[in-house]
């Protein structure tokens, strides 16, 4: 009796989190949308070139056109990463190419979109300001402990391994011509192709761990259960050390950890470690491979100990003048209450996004046929090969079936 019990409840805390985590897509659906295409349009109609060839510098002015450039990049933290190599080979220099990787996956409108709806205004200015933060923090750090032979072993590997093209083009032209618009649609479809598993894995762990993890276990790691005997800046400096690995045991890249950092909120976690799991996105352990890959293990290794270093600064910084101003948002937010389904603004938004997903995916289907009528498809566009990140959406996707179907049952 007890075991049938016991089965019972797993059923029903199946069907929740997986109704949890719809209810995570349904919130931020629309933003996704619009984010992504501002992000297509800034990517279609600036051009690099006029940009990079002013970021050969380790100046104030280089940094802060990288994370300019950044700013108006992808949000995917693996295009931030190829295209920060694509800076490298340009001849952009290494502290402004990773000052590029924290702008791209921190500073940009789609990420700050989703901050403001799940968590609120006090951590999108947060992640504003500790954007730069981060930015200064981590040039400051390179310039001090800067690898010279390491990085020239870097850039030598890097122009062995790619063949970049050149950008460059009258955006004015660009931007009232119908092959412009289509390059619109073109980078938005390419933009969630390289996003939409990501999204996927993280916003479905979001769920389950909403719903799965007992509060104790978020109590033990992030010393909640010590409030009473600690000082609150020993728990801040603990949970800004922490939340770092705490992202990196997610795999999960910048868009896909903000609904996870809402049940850290949730949870009572303390504000310099919600920011510093949200901008501990490039730490994960598969994009310390890809940067391992481009550039070498002892390269990737030190970016990632530069990060984690600046991330902890960050956090316990933000901490300090969020205090001193005395805007520190508390630990309120109810994931039930922000995944239920309900006729409000998010209806209507995502009705709205949904069709201009669907007219930017109309144009886009419109080119494929043409080019395939004229017989240029870019063939190299497919790709047929089932990666590990493949099998890793394929078995989230039943998991969220039969999440659905235990749902319905019970």
């Amino acid at each position: 009796m007890k075991e049938e019990i016991l089965i019972n409840n797993f059923w029903k805390l199946y069907g929740k989190a997986t109704i949890t985590a719809f209810g995570f897509f349904w919130k931020a659906g629309w933003a996704f949308i619009l984010g992504y295409f501002i992000s297509s349009m800034i990517q279609s109609f600036v051009p690099k070139k006029k940009l990079t060839k002013y970021m050969g510098e380790a100046n104030f002015k280089s940094i802060s056109l990288s994370t300019i450039f950044g700013g108006v990049s992808s949000s995917c933290s693996f295009a931030a990463l190829s295209a920060a190599r694509a800076l490298l080979q340009k001849g952009a220099h290494f502290i402004t190419v990773v000052a590029f990787m924290f702008a791209s996956t921190n500073l940009v409108i789609e990420l700050g979109i989703l901050i403001l709806i799940f968590l609120g205004w006090e951590f999108l200015a947060a992640e504003i300001i500790g954007g730069f933060l981060l930015i200064a923090i981590s040039s400051i750090l390179i310039k001090l402990t800067y690898p010279g032979s390491l990085i020239e072993a870097a850039k030598r590997k890097v122009d062995r391994e790619t063949d970049l093209a050149e950008d460059d083009f009258d955006w004015k032209k660009r931007i009232t011509s119908k092959e412009g618009w289509n390059l619109v649609a073109k980078n938005f479809v390419m933009e969630w192709k390289m996003v939409w598993q990501e999204i996927l894995i993280g916003f479905t762990i979001a769920g389950f761990v909403a719903v799965f993890i007992p509060d104790d276990i978020w109590s033990k790691i992030f010393l909640m259960d010590y409030t009473n005997l600690l000082p609150s800046w020993v728990i801040a400096i603990e949970n800004a050390l922490v939340a770092p690995f705490v992202a990196a045991l997610t795999f999960i890249g910048s868009m896909g950890n903000i609904p996870l950092a809402t049940v850290l909120n949730a949870n009572g976690v303390f504000f310099a470690g919600i920011m510093g799991f949200i901008y501990s996105d490039l730490m994960v352990p598969p994009l310390v491979a890809v940067n391992a890959k481009y550039y070498g293990k002892k390269i990737a290794f030190y970016i990632a100990g530069i990060m984690y270093l600046s991330i902890i600064l960050t956090a316990l910084i933000l901490n300090g003048i969020f205090s001193v101003i005395g805007i520190v948002p508390d630990s309120n937010k109810v994931i039930t209450e922000m995944t239920q389904f309900k006729i409000d603004y998010t209806f209507w938004m995502n009705i709205l996004f949904v069709a201009l997903a669907g007219a930017l995916i109309y144009l886009y289907k419109k080119q494929l046929k043409e080019k395939n009528s004229h017989g240029d498809m870019d063939h190299g566009e497919e790709n047929n090969s089932l990666d590990i990140k493949g099998l890793f959406t394929k078995a989230f996707i039943l998991i969220l079936i039969g999440g659905l179907a235990s749902y319905i049952a019970i």
